[in-house]
């Protein structure tokens, strides 16, 4: 009986430190966005933040606009780890003027972005053409169109997607036409995936738009073409993204940068503590982040388990974002 009273007051010791520890991180909201890598981010901050700092996460459902919405009028939840600001751009710097919101960390994941891209067959051969937009442009021939072999393939967004005007119309101020290029609908999502699946795993050239992080940008290593010169925002804003009719004069410019922050609400800002400097520091280089979509796709891998899979293969990243303390932590739990 004595031992089993020792044994239980032992357990009760360890339960009122777990307890404590969790009380003093204290309860998380995080936002487990509709998408990918953002489903990975809010595991992987999940599964740190409690092994390593004892708090309690809990996973929010949620998007672009209505997690912003919710953390902007509700203050919830506390934290929304890959918010694309361009699409909330205005609002969210209000808030963040007014105090409402703070972003802790504005480059989670780096090399993001929308823009053009070639298949790793032309940087191979041609990478001059990759680091010149007016090089490649020159080459049509290097891109036949498979209906006119005589003119170069561009292909662009599908229909009804918002990008589909921004590549109109910078096919536009390329003036790419005249220099013998087609711009290739490709019909849908699937449409677009297949023309640059095909190209990349015969080894053939491939040049239009797509975005990164994602499966097939990592899967494949393609590579990002550079477009040259910002033209600036008054053209991007109110000319590369209007139809034709509402601007008929583009100038040629590189994509418009895809800004991604983590932002907190105001209140977890004043009790965050150590969770708020873990998301400060914690940076996923895009390759790693693309080979990770890679593995979620070939492995139907939902948020949890990529998350376990990037923790055990990137030990060599993760622990640079942590305590050493915590580190050991987190390897304990794996």
């Amino acid at each position: 009986m004595k031992k089993y009273l020792m044994g239980m007051a032992a357990v009760g010791v360890a339960l009122t430190m777990s307890n404590a520890a969790k009380a003093d991180c204290g309860e998380i909201s995080v936002a487990e966005m509709n998408w990918a890598s953002a489903e990975l981010m809010a595991n992987v901050d999940k599964i740190i933040l409690e092994e390593g700092y004892g708090c309690s996460v809990e996973l929010v459902p949620g998007a672009t606009m209505t997690t912003f919405a919710s953390m902007n009028e509700k203050g919830q939840p506390d934290v929304a780890g890959e918010l694309w600001t361009n699409a909330v751009a205005v609002p969210l710097e209000a808030a963040v003027g007014e105090g409402r919101l703070h972003k802790v960390n504005n480059g989670p994941i780096t090399q993001l972005g929308e823009g053009w891209w070639v298949t790793p067959v032309v940087a191979e051969k041609h990478p001059e053409l990759v680091a010149d937009i007016d090089a490649l442009l020159a080459r049509p021939d290097l891109f036949p169109h498979p209906e006119d072999p005589s003119k170069g393939a561009f292909v662009g967004c599908p229909a009804g997607w918002g990008c589909q005007l921004a590549n109109a119309q910078l096919y536009k101020a390329f003036d790419m036409e005249a220099k013998g290029w087609l711009l290739v609908d490709p019909g849908s999502a699937a449409g677009l995936d297949g023309s640059m699946a095909k190209a990349a795993e015969r080894g053939e050239p491939w040049f239009g738009y797509y975005w990164s992080p994602t499966a097939l940008i990592g899967k494949y290593g393609m590579v990002p073409q550079d477009m040259g010169e910002w033209a600036g925002s008054d053209n991007w804003d109110n000319c590369i993204v209007k139809p034709e009719q509402e601007c008929a004069n583009p100038k040629a410019s590189s994509w418009t940068h895809s800004a991604v922050s983590t932002v907190i609400t105001d209140s977890f800002k004043n009790k965050g503590g150590v969770a708020i400097d873990y998301l400060s520091n914690r940076v996923f280089p895009g390759p790693v982040m693309n080979g990770m979509l890679v593995y979620m796709t070939e492995n139907q891998a939902g948020g949890q388990d990529a998350a376990i899979e990037f923790l055990l293969q990137h030990e060599d990243l993760w622990t640079t974002w942590v305590s050493a303390d915590a580190a050991a932590k987190i390897k304990a739990g794996l």
